[in-house]
């Protein structure tokens, strides 16, 4: 019988070398009638079926014992739809023959991905799941250019390279195949005879899902639907919002107990997220969850960029995760990693036998510190992938904003390379000109195609313009990770307090660039792991002060502006550095592990977030300097700072922190708007373990000049702490009025005398004997004065217990000792708070004892609040008659 097939073809298919199979297999027109060619490995016999008619309409000849038939349907000159009945032994299956499918590529699609402009490149490579002539199936589709064959292997092949081999498209790169049947779930990769003839197994770059590691296949997954931009998620993205995000490794945030395995995608939903709004935080920034082979990487060394790791489940439970933070009101961000990828040669390393997505040159193509490849940014098919990604999380899973990672080492060529390591650019320069055009086009991409949707830069270089748009010639982000702010604050609270004094500038210097960017302040998990410490272990002095200078760090932080970010487990002071493969130390939370240092931590960052969301001023006017003013900022002797915040309707904040464990009593500040100050925040409360110094509630100008202003506030500025006071807007301080002794009576008995501070009236002393932690008397000697002046109550403390630790941890860096000794090195005096019983001041001498609690003035209705003092007037003649003042304080 005569060969229909040379032989050296059919060698090449068995031999795993032949690029186009559509030419010689399937269906074809040939002078002896319809022939059909099948590529059966190891069958017995194969006939054809007509799928109209249900006939055998040719049983084919084995031509190659290897698994090669052919024949001629007879009686026929036109195509017809068929099956192929293949006999392996004496079982039977009916198999749909992939090479009798017409190419399914749109003209267009394949025009665009070969100009490298495709928006959507994910809509058409990869494996998608489709509908041809009535016959359900995947579409597979690769680019890989040098290839000089591409087979699909999986489960549904034996993975076998010679049983699929795929159609090429010389115009644009991609090979295609339509593999029938094949379903939801099963395993593929792509077999690759590479331009140096050698043998390459790749996971698909674009698969949706991938297997568990250590093993590499890529997994069928259907391609996500697409999940609407709302006006609530736009809108908590921008500028003049709240911003307050919660950075979260899902493999370590929480574990199971019974065998410390990771949480998967619907249980972090259930515990993670009401666990986020309960903080109070706007957002959630995850850390790259794209498939990465090495648990130590983080993520950050990914492989599978349109996979979410399999790690916690399925990328379904991931968008129900995502889904579900949207039900809580809650944004997340993605931690997205464009800049770098790993060798592992399932991956895209010399792709096609050639440095098809990186650099061939190691001087531009390898990144020494993380020992990887960088991407080509200059190839149009490259900048296609990685901009396709950005909207692919955007989009389909509902991801609300991105964190591009590592920007600096994208936009710099030198980074991290010495004299003679690196390439100039064409002109010379030290820029990646690709890189920055890359970064410029996906913004700008992102900008239009998914409006709202937020982009942030950890970028630690000066590189100018990094927030403006692209249209300003700027890298196009929404807001830059403040590493400068990040790194001076950190080393000024390592010092001891006592050479604080001399770093004094580190605290004020990020307000000479402030207004360059959009900035984002970051304490992320970058400084927590690799020996840094944890940030309860950067600071320094004994427990108490570790404590005390985190709480006032973190009121410093959020009070600053710009954006906040917490890596978690900062915002409970963990003791010891992150452990990528262990849960938080949750248990520190427990009283009797943590002495409730911990939890008074945790509380004050939920009272943060509290303040910061429901106060604009703390947030408005982040980029615009009419919304932050220094008030104090040289007094470098006693590390005290003093700003303003304000909004756009007059609304104003005054933070104040103390970076010495010394209380700074009657520390007068200048202030702009003249009325009552209302302590709404003091992060030395004993609510979070503080020894409970503070104000008490109002604090009122007076017309003394300070720091440049006319009016000024006296308040008590506790050891190492941080207070925020909150004008009430709708006071202003009562006018000094000067009683003439000329008024009558009846003048003074129809205005009643206001209390107020004078330097020519004497004060109604209070000697306060502290007796016990919660009650003081008050010996109170009559002045013989004809005005009365009442101050607003001042908190005065003793040493209090309420900072003795109840158990020593070695986490949490506390012993008998160490309390004892904070207890006697602080020099604050006990806080007080009255109780609702009155103090009444008589003509006569007398002694009163006042009770009183520590609680103290704090968020939540825990703040006492210190009413006016009113004064009753009698008027007998032309002098005003001694009033009676009449304090009281409630809770």
């Amino acid at each position: 019988m005569k060969k229909l097939v040379e032989q050296s073809v059919i060698d090449a298919f068995f031999n795993g070398t032949h690029a186009d199979p559509f030419s010689v297999l399937g269906m074809h027109e040939t002078e002896r009638g319809i022939e059909v060619r099948v590529l059966m490995p190891d069958a017995n016999s194969v006939e054809v079926i007509n799928r109209t008619t249900q006939n055998v309409e040719v049983v084919l000849d084995l031509i190659d014992e290897r698994g090669f038939f052919t024949g001629v349907a007879p009686n026929t000159r036109d195509f017809f739809d068929y099956q192929l009945k293949v006999y392996w032994g004496n079982e039977a299956i009916f198999i749909e023959d992939p090479y009798r499918f017409h190419p399914m590529i749109e003209e267009l699609d394949n025009w665009l991905l070969a100009e490298g402009s495709h928006l959507r490149p994910y809509e058409v490579l990869g494996a998608h799941f489709t509908e041809c002539d009535n016959v359900t199936g995947v579409n597979f589709r690769l680019w890989a250019p040098n290839a000089k064959r591409v087979s699909v292997v999986g489960d549904f092949n034996y993975w076998d390279g010679r049983r699929h081999p795929m159609r090429f498209h010389a115009d644009s790169g991609v090979w295609e195949l339509f593999i029938p049947k094949v379903t939801l779930g099963q395993l593929y990769k792509f077999e690759l005879l590479d331009s140096n003839n050698q043998l390459r197994l790749k996971s698909d770059p674009y698969a949706f899902a991938a297997q568990l590691r250590p093993d590499t296949a890529s997994q069928v997954s259907a391609l996500p639907e697409i999940v609407e931009m709302t006006d609530a998620r736009r809108k908590a993205n921008q500028a003049d919002q709240p911003i307050s995000i919660y950075e979260v490794h899902l493999g370590s945030w929480r574990r199971n107990l019974e065998n410390n395995f990771w949480l998967d995608y619907d249980q972090l939903g259930d515990e993670l997220i009401p666990y986020v709004k309960d903080m109070g935080f706007t957002h959630i920034e995850l850390l790259p969850i794209s498939e990465y082979p090495f648990d130590g990487s983080w993520g950050y060394q990914p492989l599978g960029l349109y996979a979410p790791t399999s790690r916690f489940g399925t990328p379904e439970g991931f968008k129900r995760f995502i889904a579900k933070a949207h039900e809580a009101g809650i944004n997340v961000i993605l931690d997205w990693v464009p800049g770098h990828f790993p060798s592992d040669t399932h991956g895209l390393a010399a792709f096609d036998g050639t440095a098809l997505y990186e650099h061939a040159d190691p001087k531009e193509g390898y990144h020494q510190d993380w020992n990887t490849l960088i991407y080509n940014y200059g190839r149009n098919e490259v900048k296609n992938f990685l901009t396709g990604n950005a909207l692919y999380w955007l989009e389909r899973f509902g991801l609300d904003g991105l964190r591009v990672d590592a920007v600096a080492s994208m936009i710099y060529r030198d980074y991290s390379r010495k004299d003679g390591e690196w390439i100039p650019n064409q002109y010379g320069g030290r820029e990646n000109l690709e890189a920055i055009d890359f970064l410029r086009q996906t913004n700008r991409i992102v900008g239009t195609e998914v409006p709202g949707a937020t982009s942030i830069a950890e970028e630690s270089t000066a590189f100018a313009g990094v927030t403006l748009p692209p249209e300003n010639n700027g890298l196009g982000f929404h807001f830059k990770w403040n590493m400068g702010w990040m790194n001076d604050t950190l080393s000024y609270m390592k010092l001891d307090p006592i050479y604080r004094q001399y770093h004094h500038n580190k605290m004020t210097f990020g307000m000479v660039y402030q207004y360059s960017e959009n900035f984002l302040l970051p304490l992320s998990h970058d400084e927590v792991v690799h020996g840094k410490s944890s940030l309860l272990g950067k600071m320094p002095g004994d427990a108490w002060q570790k404590f005390a200078n985190l709480r006032a760090y973190y009121a410093y932080m959020w009070g600053y502006p710009g954006k906040k970010l917490l890596f978690m487990g900062n915002e409970f002071a963990q003791g010891r550095e992150w452990n990528y493969q262990e849960s938080l130390d949750w248990y520190l939370l427990d009283d009797f592990h943590g002495g409730g240092w911990h939890k008074g931590v945790l509380q004050l960052v939920k009272d943060l977030n509290k303040t910061y969301k429901e106060n604009t001023a703390l947030y408005q006017l982040d980029n615009k300097p009419e919304g932050f003013d220094w008030l104090v900022v040289d007094d470098n002797q006693n590390s005290v700072f003093a700003f303003e915040r304000s909004d756009s309707n007059g609304e104003r904040i005054v933070v104040v922190s103390n970076f010495t464990p010394v209380v700074r009593e009657n520390y007068r500040i200048g202030v702009n708007e003249e009325g009552e100050y209302e302590e709404i925040l003091n992060t030395d409360s004993a609510y979070y373990k503080g020894s409970n110094v503070g104000n008490f509630g109002v604090v009122t100008t007076e017309d003394i000049e300070s720091h440049g202003k006319a009016q000024s506030i006296s308040v008590v500025v506790p050891p190492l702490a941080t207070i925020y006071f909150r004008w009430k807007k709708n006071t202003k301080k009562a006018k000094k009025t000067a009683i003439k002794r000329t008024k009558t009576a009846e003048i003074a008995m129809e205005k009643p005398i206001k209390a107020t501070k004078s330097k020519q009236t004497k004060v109604t002393e209070i000697k306060v004997k502290a007796t016990k932690a919660d009650t003081v008397q008050a010996d109170v000697a009559e002045s013989k004065v004809t005005k009365a002046k009442t101050k607003t109550t001042r908190t005065k403390s003793v040493k209090s217990d309420t900072v003795k630790p109840e158990v020593v941890t070695p986490e949490t860096l506390v012993t008998e000792n160490s309390a004892v000794k904070s207890t006697a090195k602080t020099t604050a005096k006990k806080v007080t708070k009255a109780t609702s019983k009155k103090a009444e001041v008589d003509a006569e001498p007398t002694k009163k004892t006042v009770k009183a609690k520590t609680a103290p003035k704090v968020v939540k209705e825990k703040v006492a609040t210190v009413k006016k003092a009113t004064v009753k007037t009698e008027a007998t003649t032309t002098k005003t008659a001694k009033p009676k003042a009449k304090k009281t304080a409630e809770e």
